[in-house]
């Protein structure tokens, strides 16, 4: 049986481990992130035969399969590349199904959104992109626990499923012969990385305020603490 696409809450799942990972200070493997994003790339997908058909043949050699049994995984191996090369890649979501999804999933929908359109945007626009693609997985961990018809919540999906589209759209609208010309002392590249800065450091905000009821949690547990054991008089001898 195929296995199913990846749904809202998976990729939602997915860009809370990547977060978790970084704020460990671990490793983030680049391959973790390419099917989330929906792209499928030959090289991620050649990847992904490669281990399947290693787990098959590691698995047959130690039930000690006569012939039949590896013409068995033979046929087992050739239906993993099959399924892995031809299985169609998960479609980016529209602006229209980021704003309208779980807002579990929201930050990683606008986050596949935003790596599908990398390519078309200028290279100053590297160092931005890459800032708003923390931010969103920050949030995607985040946002689990807010209620989906806070304002906060509906300020996120406006702002990602909405107006950075817009923002973008509207400049890939653009000739390209135009982008470096200035204009109203600006040329469209800077109005760009300008622009996606300013929805960088938006995110920021919200993250900050998302984290700030955490933040009071862990304040008020310390003093407790500090109160309770550091300042408690000892008992008599």
């Amino acid at each position: 049986m195929p296995t199913p696409l990846p749904t809202d809450v998976d990729e939602a799942v997915a860009a809370a481990r990547v977060a978790q990972e970084r704020r460990r200070g671990g490793a983030v493997i680049p391959l973790q992130r390419r099917p989330r994003r929906g792209r499928g790339g030959r090289k991620a997908r050649a990847t992904l035969v490669v281990a399947g058909a290693g787990v098959i043949v590691t698995v047959a050699m130690r039930m000690g399969l006569g012939a039949f049994g590896m013409v068995a995984v033979a046929a087992l191996i050739l239906a993993l590349t099959m399924l892995v090369l031809f299985a169609p890649a998960t479609p980016v979501p529209t602006p229209e199904r980021i704003a309208k999804s779980e807002l579990k999933a929201v930050p990683a929908q606008a986050a596949r959104w935003l790596d599908a359109r990398r390519a078309a945007l200028p290279a100053p626009a590297i160092g931005v992109l890459n800032r708003l693609d923390a931010r969103l997985d920050t949030l995607g961990v985040q946002v689990g626990a807010l209620d989906e018809d806070s304002p906060l919540a509906g300020e996120l999906r406006r702002l990602v499923g909405e107006q950075m589209p817009a923002f973008v759209d509207d400049y890939a609208r653009v000739p390209t012969a135009m982008r470096a010309t200035p204009r109203n002392g600006m040329t469209p590249d800077q109005q760009l990385v300008e622009g996606l800065d300013v929805i960088e450091r938006e995110l920021g905000e919200i993250s900050a305020r998302l984290a700030q009821g955490d933040l009071d949690a862990l304040e008020t547990k310390r003093r407790f603490l500090q109160n309770k054991y550091e300042d408690e008089t000892p008992p008599a001898a």
